[in-house]
This record gives structure tokens, sequence and C-alpha cells, in this order.
């Protein structure tokens, strides 16, 4: 069920304003769920256990995000190491499917 979701500026009180953010919750679990369904399809899609962590591209997407982050009004002390713990989580998640293909 979608809900509109009320500005913060417009929320009068603290339960209107927490149930903003459970809305907001919901919808991030939501995105969180279909970014793991990737990293699910990326265990079966690399060729090798090794190549399941690249540094390189932990890097290019922590940057990507910091610079999304800044345009979006995000504070960087929040959005990279909320990406860091989300990334590590995926690939130890991602180890997990790679392991279960075989």
């Amino acid at each position: 069920m979608q809900h509109d979701l009320t500005p913060p500026q417009a929320c009068g009180s603290m339960a209107e304003l927490r149930a903003a953010i459970d809305v907001l919750d919901r919808r991030l679990v939501a995105l969180l769920a279909l970014r793991q369904s990737y990293i699910e399809r990326a265990a079966i899609l690399k060729p090798a256990r090794g190549s399941v962590r690249d540094p390189d591209r932990i890097e290019q997407v922590v940057r990507n995000v910091v610079r999304e982050a800044a345009a979006a009004g995000l504070s960087p002390a929040i959005a990279e190491p909320v990406w860091r713990a989300l990334i590590e989580a995926s690939i130890a998640h991602e180890y997990e499917a790679f392991d279960a293909k075989a």
C-alpha cells in the first residue's frame, strides 16, 4: 500500500513524524530487497569466487553515492559509512550465494 509522505516541515507532532519515517523505512526495505536480488544475480554471473570482492568497484560505488548524497542534501557523514556497511553486508551475502551455486 502506497502512503503519501508528509513533508518534514509539515509534521506537527512526533507521532506524525514517526509515521512518515515508518513509510520511508518500508520504501527503503523494498529498495534494499531489490538491490539484494542484483547481488544474488552477480553471484551467478561471476565466474570465480575471487571476483566477489572488487576493491576498485567498492570505491567507485562509494564515490558515486557520496556525490549523489551531496546533490540530494544527505550528509556524507551518513552516506559513506551506511554504504560501506551495506557493501560489506552485500559482499558477505554474495559469497553465500556464490558458494550455494556450486
